[in-house]
């Protein structure tokens, strides 16, 4: 996964009924695009992330394709 500051990620949730969980890459900490995040949720917290295969990246606009894994 590659990602560039302004990115979405879409944490999807791991049972039957939780909510998948939403955030915008504030810094790429990792070297050319790759892990760690530092990423802002939709509630506002920030934490350092490294994707795993249950989130998907969504490009911010302009930045080439729509969606990646």
């Amino acid at each position: 996964m590659k990602a560039k500051t302004g990115d979405r990620l879409r944490f999807l949730g791991h049972q039957v009924g939780t909510p998948d969980h939403y955030g915008r890459v504030v810094k790429v900490i990792g070297p050319d695009g790759d892990p760690p995040y530092l990423v802002e949720f939709d509630d506002g917290h920030q934490a350092e992330v490294y994707p795993g295969s249950d989130c998907e990246l969504a490009h911010a606009k302009g930045q080439g394709q729509a969606a990646a894994h």
